[in-house]
């Protein structure tokens, strides 16, 4: 790696790529730079995905240990680093969604209230656009599964099988939920 008054000239796209090239070649302090430059943001695209702190702990640390276990198989011209870092996380919170470990049934007492609280959250940011007032407060109407099937496919970008795996429902179950949820947003907000 280069000394730091050359480094400050790189960008950042430039530097993690170089960083990128060390680390291949096994340089520890290379992957701790990297981790310092790049975990902040990694680690918020975990927590965004699992919603739960410890989670996406457990996520970054796996993610990291995977990018230094493939590092020498990092192609430059196909992505920047950072953007194949992130691929690394959003498959391995995926798959930490889909694991059996991490059902909402094995939730330990009281954190399936906070977790409700947090599903809550982007109706909490809607309440602020007045344009979406009306449509939070159809959102309030539905029924409990409904609503929460819905947020993690709309607002939390899931897929139906995601969904029915994060919240232990058969797939068609899960459908049906999203599909009366808004038949029922459709026809209370007035379109």
């Amino acid at each position: 790696m280069k000394d730091s008054a050359l480094e400050n000239n790189l960008t950042d796209g430039q530097l993690h790529s170089e960083l990128m090239q060390a680390i291949a070649a096994g340089d520890r302090q290379a992957f701790e730079h990297l981790y310092r430059l790049t975990s902040p943001r990694l680690f918020a695209v975990a927590l965004r995905m699992l919603r739960r702190h410890a989670w996406a702990e457990e996520v970054l640390h796996d993610s990291y240990i995977t990018a230094w276990n493939r590092a020498s198989s990092y192609n430059p011209t196909l992505s920047s680093p950072l953007t194949w870092l992130t691929h690394i996380v959003r498959n391995r919170s995926i798959d930490w969604m889909r694991g059996s470990d991490n059902q909402w049934q094995e939730l330990e007492d009281g954190a399936e209230d906070s977790l409700n609280e947090e599903v809550d959250q982007p109706l909490n940011r809607l309440q602020h656009d007045s344009d979406a007032k009306k449509l939070a407060e159809c959102l309030g109407h539905l029924p409990a599964e409904q609503r929460q099937s819905l947020v993690l496919a709309y607002y939390q970008g899931l897929s139906h099988g995601e969904v029915s795996d994060h919240m232990q429902q058969p797939l068609g179950t899960i459908k049906s939920w999203i599909r009366r949820a808004l038949e029922h947003l459709k026809t209370c907000v007035g379109l």
